[in-house]
């Protein structure tokens, strides 16, 4: 889960200090530690450095870094929400890091998953617009992710509520779209697929206008080439659609 808003508010004019994607995130991490180290009960400074413990752990070098960065994220965020249960800076990046340690994990993810589920819940309640829907969208890709019942909480029905809610709540922010492209193309929901691809096609100009600079460089590296991906399945998907009953 790539969460560009992690940088786009709190570090001002570092956006445009320069360096690459890791290098800045790296930075923006080591700012924000010192930040709370001199302030170790301020909630803001607790939850802003739980973010950047997120954004940080995707240039993890393997599963014990990013586990480490993970859990210093998670205890930050943990303390901003104990302090104020209503939070949702604390709920959301809380779940994003035990996001980030899930993926450390086999077996043990299963655990993380629940309380993932109930973290993200908390922030939806709180806010389902903060982060461009992301609430709705980490729901989404959640129950999309994990293995179904009884072993955890996937679910088809509830990714696609989730993720049509978030393209409804945010429909020009591209992550929303191509998200809800490639679960209808999971799911065999050509028509679908078809008919998100063409919304994205409308966006996508003035996407690239809003979310500009140094902080959406990684997303848009991401999301071009998932674009690209979906186009052509898309595309393929459109030619069977248009012989009847699929047959040649």
């Amino acid at each position: 889960m790539i969460a560009p808003a992690l940088l786009t508010s709190f570090w001002g004019a570092q956006l445009h200090a320069g360096g690459t994607p890791p290098q800045r995130a790296e930075r923006y991490f080591l700012t924000a530690r010192t930040h709370l180290q001199s302030q170790s009960t301020n909630v803001a400074a607790q939850w802003k450095f739980g973010r950047a413990c997120f954004d940080w752990a995707e240039f993890a070098e393997d599963n014990k870094q990013r586990e480490e960065i993970a859990n210093q994220g998670i205890e930050a965020c943990r303390n901003a929400v104990a302090r104020q249960p209503k939070l949702i800076e604390g709920h959301y990046y809380l779940a994003m890091n035990l996001g980030q340690l899930a993926r450390t994990k086999s077996l043990g993810a299963l655990k993380l998953v629940n309380e993932m589920e109930k973290e993200f819940q908390l922030a939806h309640s709180l806010d389902e617009k903060f982060d461009f829907a992301g609430p709705d969208r980490n729901l989404g890709l959640l129950y999309l992710q994990a293995p179904g019942w009884p072993t955890s909480i996937g679910s088809r029905s509830k990714a696609r509520h989730h993720l049509e809610r978030a393209a409804k709540l945010n429909p020009n922010y591209p992550e929303n779209r191509l998200n809800l492209i490639e679960a209808n193309l999971k799911w065999g929901d050509k028509t679908g697929a078809q008919r998100e691809f063409k919304a994205l096609k409308e966006l996508w100009l003035a996407a690239k206008n809003e979310f500009s600079g140094e902080s959406w460089e990684l997303s848009w590296t991401d999301w071009e080439k998932r674009r690209k991906t979906v186009e052509s399945k898309v595309a393929e998907a459109g030619k069977t659609l248009a012989v009847p009953n699929g047959k040649k």
